[in-house]
């Protein structure tokens, strides 16, 4: 299965859900080296903007996903603007690069600073392309923004998001125990369980 991604960190959570029946492939191992647009107004429309663009360039069936941190305070932001948070809406005194999780993290706890309510969510849909049909599947995970970057672990804001019910951020966790509750976790098994009736 092809999987509209070239992040090894993405890569390596979902063909651990997925598990050995399942052989993922990533974009770079397609030949497909250029960056696909993700233009679209909602994690969904992303998704299947990736999707869509394999089929079409491609020709193969595929899976997408697009993934947003969305905080009650900030009206939902960054969601879809995750990835991008810092060079979309950062200081041009300092720019940050594309895909800056560094900076991401900065610029969201410096809008945070003065506000007590954290609550957060983590949002995941993947979208798959399978015989002509599309096909949606979503994880949430609720909790809420630390003040202060805890754990090594992970990637992107897992450094300041503690998940409900735990004393620890996704980066404390191991891959094993943030899998079984992340937002991306739970759309993945999702589309194991519909994978699996469809292969019987």
């Amino acid at each position: 299965m092809v999987f509209a991604t070239n992040n090894a960190h993405k890569l390596s959570e979902v063909q651990q859900i997925l598990g050995d029946r399942y052989k993922v492939l990533v974009l770079k191992d397609i030949g497909c080296t250029e960056d696909i647009p993700e233009t679209a107004e909602t994690l969904e429309g992303n998704a299947l903007q990736k999707a869509r663009y394999v089929k079409e360039h491609y020709g193969l069936d595929c899976f997408a996903d697009d993934t947003g941190l969305e905080v009650k305070a900030l009206g939902g932001a960054p969601g879809v603007h995750s990835a991008r948070y810092a060079s979309i809406f950062g200081s041009a005194a300092s720019p940050a690069l594309p895909h800056d999780s560094e900076a991401n993290m900065t610029l969201l706890l410096q809008n945070l600073e003065n506000i007590t309510d954290r609550s957060a969510r983590f949002r995941t849909v993947i979208a798959l392309l399978y015989q002509g049909q599309e096909h949606l599947f979503e994880g949430i995970v609720e909790g809420h923004i630390l003040r202060q970057r805890h754990g090594n672990e992970g990637f992107g804001y897992d450094p300041i998001f503690q998940p409900d019910g735990f004393s620890c951020s996704f980066a404390e966790m191991t891959a094993d125990e943030k899998n079984a509750i992340s937002h991306r976790g739970r759309a993945t098994e999702g589309l194991r369980k519909f994978l699996n009736k469809l292969k019987g």
